[in-house]
């Protein structure tokens, strides 16, 4: 069951029944508990022999924010010992937690990666053999690293002082919610905590809003995504047969792939939460309409961003400790954030790629505040635009290594994006016969694509104009309409559900 099928339209309408006939909301989170262990039990790959070892994950990080929120004993004379005591003990509560999650991670991601790697640095035939038997069978859970990183974000924050809970249907229900279980947006406990509460059903314009980001993700995924997919999917499968142009054009249709699949998951995964009285957090704000690379992760997967930058970059010592620490630790954020995505060294490099971009940027910003020249140049619309461009190539040229991660994939196509010619039954097969649309179609549609952003982003950011509940509801139905004629038969899994 996936969020573009007519299966999950049925298990939507019969869970709103159920959850909005009902008044207890004890009964409601029962709802919604059973409901998000249904839709995981019905995912592909047996994600169903899971389920135990959520909950168990799940009751272990409950009582573990237990225990580090619990107060120290005051009947101790000594309070100086006591503090000292219960601060070193909720310290280590904590680590232990993270450790926990860490290791879970680890455990079903990460051992293949690291028995390669350790085999082919020792040479030793054993190790291989034993990355190979369990990259065939430890199939990691789907939403594994989202699951994790909640929970570490949900101890990290009683620790600082945020409330526990110590309601354990509360709890799960919150953490295996399945509007976000499998891709998030990463959502912090202590904001969904007082929409779990007592509520009343959705007023009509609030009805129109959910339906409205269900109607939009199904287009971004169903229509544009998953069409995108299929040019991008024969590029970057037939390296040897494609040309230097072909091989930019698949670049850049994957940049837009990647953006459009997963706004448009969260999206979907938005609206469902609206239809049940729940708001979760945006992850997109038009990353490709920004002039910096700093920006850009303020606005592409917001949720991620923020958790790195509050669970990693700030402990880590943010920038309060000079510039080069501050670029070190940029570096270090980043190249854990590109392994969080997939256990291959591609990813890594694309974090590492990320991070020279961070650091540069921030080099780059000091110099430019000392130079009145320079910040006249950046703030002009001549430098608007380089910056815009710079920022953007960057970011689409480091989506190689994302897609291909695997070094020897990614390496050729960097090396073959200037002078290559390409197979003539290439593009007989691709643009003729499957996609029906030559190169320069392709690429004037991708430029569409970035004119529509900016007109989106003008109407919500400039003009501040929003349509009407009415209209919404009116353009729903076409929009659904629309994926279901003109999406590509088989829809493409969702890409972040292999991160």
């Amino acid at each position: 069951m996936t969020f573009i099928s007519l299966s999950y339209a049925v298990f939507l309408l019969s869970v709103l029944g159920i959850y909005w006939s009902v008044r207890q909301q004890q009964l409601r989170l029962w709802t919604l508990l059973i409901a998000s262990l249904v839709f995981y039990a019905s995912l592909p790959g047996q994600q169903a022999g899971y389920i135990p070892l959520l909950l168990a994950g799940t009751w272990v990080n409950f009582r573990l924010g237990q225990a580090i929120a619990m107060p120290p004993d005051w009947r101790i004379n000594d309070w100086q010992f006591a503090q000292q005591d219960w601060n070193r003990r909720r310290l280590k509560l904590l680590w232990f937690g993270i450790v926990i999650n860490v290791l879970l991670l680890f455990g079903f991601k990460y051992i293949p990666f690291a028995l390669t790697n350790l085999g082919t640095l020792f040479g030793s035939p054993a190790l291989q053999t034993g990355a190979q038997w369990t990259s065939l069978n430890l199939i990691a859970p789907i939403g594994l690293s989202f699951f994790c990183f909640e929970c570490i974000a949900y101890l990290v924050d009683v620790y600082r002082g945020a409330p526990a809970t110590h309601q354990f249907l509360k709890f799960s229900a919150y953490k295996l919610f399945f509007a976000k279980l499998l891709s998030g947006p990463i959502t912090r406990y202590q904001v969904m905590a007082p929409q779990l509460q007592a509520q009343s059903a959705p007023t009509v314009d609030r009805v129109a809003d959910g339906l409205w980001l269900i109607a939009c993700g199904a287009i971004k995924k169903g229509l544009l995504a998953d069409n995108l997919g299929i040019l991008v999917d024969l590029s970057f499968q037939n390296l040897q047969r494609a040309g230097s142009g072909d091989l930019w054009l698949a670049t850049f249709a994957y940049g837009f792939q990647l953006y459009l699949d997963f706004s448009g998951y969260v999206d979907m995964a938005r609206g469902t939460a609206v239809l049940l009285g729940f708001n979760l957090p945006p992850n997109f704000d038009f990353p490709y309409l920004t002039t910096n690379i700093s920006e850009f992760w303020r606005r592409w997967h917001m949720t991620l961003g923020d958790w790195l930058r509050n669970y990693l970059y700030f402990p880590l010592g943010g920038s309060r400790q000079g510039v080069w620490r501050t670029c070190l630790n940029l570096m270090i954020v980043m190249a854990i954030a590109g392994l969080w995505h997939g256990a291959a060294w591609g990813f890594v490099v694309w974090g590492i790629l990320h991070g020279v971009a961070l650091v540069v940027h921030r080099l780059t910003d000091l110099i430019s505040k000392q130079s009145k020249r320079l910040s006249r140049f950046w703030n002009s619309l001549w430098g608007v635009l380089t910056a815009w461009f710079l920022t953007q190539f960057m970011v689409f040229f480091t989506w190689i290594f994302f897609r291909l991660p695997n070094l020897k994939d990614s390496w050729y196509v960097v090396q073959h994006l200037w002078g290559k010619s390409a197979d003539p039954q290439f593009a007989q097969k691709v643009y003729v016969e499957t996609i029906g649309l030559d190169p320069l179609q392709i690429a004037l549609l991708l430029c569409l694509m970035t004119a529509a952003m900016v007109l989106f982003y003008a109407f919500k950011h400039i003009l501040k104009l929003q349509l009407s509940w009415t209209f919404k509801l009116m353009l729903v139905p076409a929009c659904l309409f629309a994926v279901w004629l003109l999406a590509p038969q088989g829809a493409l899994p969702y890409i972040y559900f292999d991160f």
